[in-house]
């Protein structure tokens, strides 16, 4: 009996390290552009993501919310992993995003 308690955790804690990949491949917050988020500039990376969010038909928000939920949920995503850089480019593309969309 304690087998099946240590198989079945092992397949819990399997399936919960791949939640990020089944959000971004499910989620309606909006469809991608492949590779937006590799982009090296800010303003390209808030302009990918404005655009994905305008002609996206699976998001149930505004193109703007959508769009900066998904750049956030990336940066989260990233955690520790990300360079010191990159998570700046990422923080600057949120400013950009506000920007293009005359927010604060």
């Amino acid at each position: 009996m304690a087998k099946k308690r240590k198989s079945s955790a092992r397949k819990k804690t399997k399936t919960k390290r791949r939640w990020s990949q089944r959000v971004t491949k499910t989620s309606d917050a909006l469809t991608l552009d492949k590779g937006v988020f590799v982009k090296g500039s800010p303003k390209a990376i808030a302009r990918s993501l404005k655009r994905s969010a305008e002609h996206s038909h699976r998001r149930k928000s505004s193109p703007y919310r959508s769009a900066m939920s998904m750049l956030t949920f990336y940066i989260n995503r990233g955690g520790k992993g990300l360079s010191k850089t990159r998570r700046h480019t990422l923080e600057k593309a949120k400013d950009e995003l506000r920007a293009l969309y005359g927010k604060d």
